[in-house]
């Protein structure tokens, strides 16, 4: 769930939505759906998708169009679930409560390093944002590709991505 949030970025609603047959393993990209009913591919690394597959095959029963996070029992994780397990990490681990860390200051903490490190137009890409929410020309210009964001995310997690170029 950490690495999930960390990798790409996602709004909770994003990784809740999250179903086996969303994943693609060969090119190591994932498909969010999140807010705004709005779809993404997002580049993840191969120790991520890999532990994404384990838990579909471990708790899912093998139907890739059903939501992929899911209890030990095999039920599905809503939105009560996810936001527990944060109180339950936050217990576990004080810093995490006493520094509010939540998905969302996951989001903006790796969106914060891929814009120092990439630059806004890849931060824009990895965090999924709408090519026009930015007024002015120059918002023409600035657009990156998903290799581009492969690269952040090979930076990031330290592995090598097959959409990053080299």
């Amino acid at each position: 769930m950490l690495r999930l949030h960390i990798e790409t970025a996602c709004r909770r609603g994003g990784a809740v939505a999250l179903r086996a047959c969303d994943l693609d393993p060969e090119q190591c990209l994932i498909l969010l759906h999140e807010k705004g009913e709005k779809d993404r591919w997002q580049p993840v690394s191969p120790t991520l998708m890999r532990h994404l597959q384990a838990h579909f095959s471990q708790r899912c029963g093998g139907d890739p169009s059903e939501q992929l996070l899911r209890y030990r029992n095999g039920r599905p994780m809503g939105y009560n679930r996810y936001d527990r397990l944060w109180e339950r990490i936050g217990m576990t681990l004080p810093w995490v409560h006493t520094q509010m860390i939540t998905a969302h200051w996951l989001r903006h903490t790796t969106l914060t390093w891929v814009e120092r490190n990439f630059g806004y137009a890849v931060a824009r890409a990895f965090a999924g944002h709408a090519e026009k929410t930015d007024t002015g020309a120059t918002n023409t210009y600035v657009r990156a590709s998903i290799h581009e964001v492969a690269a952040a995310l090979a930076a990031l997690t330290g592995e090598p991505h097959p959409l990053a170029k080299n």
